[in-house]
């Protein structure tokens, strides 16, 4: 599933007068959750730095499958959600920050909704959803800027030697079909048109392929990556982390659609060679 950059546009909003979807809707994977959050209070994964913290987690999810589209989970009503069982490469890295920041909170032990609710706060414009699709941020680079915004991160892209990227973002509004929601509320397909239209005009800054291995030894362990598209659509086709090796390499992990699975790949530099697609990258760095 690829995730595009975008910016923060304020739209009126579509909405589906509904109660909230069941925790059994919302939530998957609760054995999974609770044997985390178990080893995370005995082994006082609290106490460590975020950085580090963000590592714990990722290699619990290792291994875990890669699965498509798990964030559209209903028909019309939009909610925060997280499936432990299936990860695609947005939820991959949102589990990581959003399980990271619930155990700023410290307690004898953690219930579904604590995650629920940092996921909420970083998904979402402004941290909020009402329910209703375009509550969502669905574009990487409009959730840098609106995370920046609140304070959850700090966008590390401009630190390094950069340029500006020229992509059109169009991806969501022509593969409709593809996302449940815009294929079953046709009115949303304007909104989000005329939200990409607007998105396409943001200044977006990468850092280019060829200058990443000069810097990657700058990264840090939880470093968020996204992996800037050399082709229209969006800015970004892919997102993970950093995990540093035993030998200090800034290796690149992430639910991998051809491996199937969530897994530590080569280094960034080396992941970005790969594919002629990737043109560069985008660094945030989580507080």
């Amino acid at each position: 599933m690829r995730f595009l950059f975008a910016a923060i546009v304020l739209l009126p909003l579509c909405c589906h007068a509904a109660k909230p979807l069941p925790l059994s809707t919302t939530f998957k994977g609760e054995a999974k959750f609770h044997d985390m959050a178990s080893k995370a209070v005995t082994q006082h994964w609290g106490q460590l730095p975020t950085s580090e913290r963000m590592v714990k987690i990722a290699m619990e999810l290792e291994g875990i499958p890669y699965s498509s589209y798990t964030l559209e989970i209903d028909n019309h009503v939009e909610s925060p959600s997280a499936n432990f069982h299936g990860l695609d490469c947005w939820t991959f890295f949102e589990i990581c920050l959003g399980f990271s920041r619930m155990l700023d909170t410290p307690k004898n032990s953690y219930q579904p909704q604590d995650l629920l609710d940092q996921i909420e706060w970083t998904r979402y414009r402004n941290g909020k959803c009402h329910g209703n699709y375009l509550d969502r941020i669905h574009y990487l680079a409009e959730w840098y800027v609106d995370n920046k915004k609140r304070g959850n991160i700090a966008d590390l892209t401009r630190s390094f030697p950069n340029t500006r990227m020229h992509n059109r973002c169009q991806e969501m509004s022509i593969l409709w079909k593809s996302y449940r929601y815009l294929k079953h509320n046709p009115d949303l397909r304007t909104q989000m048109a005329k939200q990409e239209s607007r998105l396409t005009k943001m200044p977006v800054y990468m850092i280019p392929k060829d200058k990443v291995s000069n810097m990657e030894h700058q990264l840090q362990n939880g470093d968020i990556i996204g992996i800037a598209s050399a082709h229209n659509g969006g800015y970004c086709s892919h997102v993970g982390i950093i995990v540093k090796d035993k030998q200090g390499r800034s290796r690149f992990m992430h639910a991998s659609s051809s491996h199937k699975k969530v897994i530590i790949d080569s280094t960034i530099s080396g992941y970005l060679n790969q594919y002629k697609k990737h043109a560069g990258i985008l660094v945030a760095r989580p507080k």
